[in-house]
């Protein structure tokens, strides 16, 4: 008997406002360029003002949601977990989840009080991404949030690294990874963002545990998790942390894992304009493969297609033609 679904996925749900700035402004502002950094919504409203309604647009977002996003377009089904609040934002998140083809949990919040989560996401010039998220209501995602008979009968599923900043959220990740383990379920996991292995580690390393199955990585936090500089020795540390893995190293490809062998990804070498949204778009290829009978190398191959094509527009996500294109060619 097949699962009803082919990921599970659990992570923040964020309104995603993109902005085009210069790194004088992000540096005017004080705001750490190329890393997420977490604010309050009064800092948050701050920044925006600045901004002067330059923004490029808005969008469903979260990092585990775009990866769930990307796995629908390609045909995949998908359940996503995450917590909104009754407004304006939220409405429109969930609107959005049921367009892209998702199920979700049922949002019935006893708190109507409390704001969606928000992410302004600085796209400066040279193609890096800012971002500087108020993770409002998301910042209370728990394990009421999840529906463990949904995981259970999920063929994968995928967290995010962002869970770890609040501990209700990261209960509910280790919550979630001990479900699938006991159903039977592969368990991935993706570090997220530089900041997260700089000042999370440890909580990365509980969620993580000692028996996943594949982690999803860039360099720069493959490297810091291991606290190493040397890029082999990041490799033999993450075969220690997983049964697979899969790390991203920009314009030269990425690497694959399988549990056997090390395989090179080659890159498609593009300009990029923004690379807000590569990595999800990497994990949401990659496991669209895993789960549709690809081998590692065809599924790395896909995902290395997918993200260089996401990096060559503004936004975290493609149009599902433009998807299905990848697939069919």
């Amino acid at each position: 008997m097949g699962r009803k679904y082919h990921v599970y996925g659990v992570g923040n749900a964020l309104v995603d406002m993109e902005f085009q700035v210069t790194p004088e402004l992000l540096q005017d502002l004080n705001i750490d360029k190329g890393v997420m950094t977490l604010v309050d919504d009064v800092r948050q409203g701050e920044i925006i003002a600045k901004f002067n309604g330059n923004l490029c647009k808005q969008s469903g977002g979260g990092s585990a949601a775009n990866t769930m996003v990307a796995l629908s377009q390609f045909g995949a089904k998908g359940f996503y977990s995450c917590k909104v609040a009754k407004d304006e934002a939220g409405f429109f998140y969930l609107e959005d989840l049921q367009n892209c083809g998702l199920d979700t949990n049922v949002h019935d919040e006893k708190e109507v009080d409390g704001s969606t989560g928000k992410c302004l996401v600085m796209v400066t010039p040279d193609a890096d991404r800012t971002m500087n998220t108020f993770l409002g209501i998301s910042g209370s995602l728990s394990e009421a949030e999840l529906v463990t008979e949904a995981i259970a009968d999920s063929e994968y599923l995928y967290m995010e690294g962002y869970l770890v900043t609040s501990p209700t959220a990261k209960a509910a990740a280790i919550k979630a990874r001990e479900v699938a383990e006991s159903s039977g379920v592969k368990t991935t996991f993706s570090l997220s963002d530089p900041n997260m292995v700089d000042f999370f580690k440890e909580g990365l390393l509980e969620i993580i545990g000692s028996n996943i199955d594949f982690i999803f990585a860039n360099e720069s936090e493959a490297l810091k998790m291991a606290d190493t500089e040397e890029f082999s020795e990041a490799i033999a540390y993450f075969k220690k942390l997983s049964k697979g893995f899969a790390i991203t190293r920009g314009s030269q490809g990425s690497v694959v894992f399988d549990g056997q062998e090390l395989i090179e990804i080659t890159p498609y070498p593009v300009q990029a304009i923004d690379t807000v949204g590569a990595g999800d778009m990497y994990a949401g290829a990659f496991l669209y493969g895993l789960t549709h009978g690809m081998s590692y190398t065809q599924a790395g191959d896909l995902a290395s297609r997918a993200s260089s094509k996401i990096v060559t527009c503004y936004g975290p996500r493609l149009a599902t033609e433009t998807l299905q294109e990848l697939l069919n060619g």
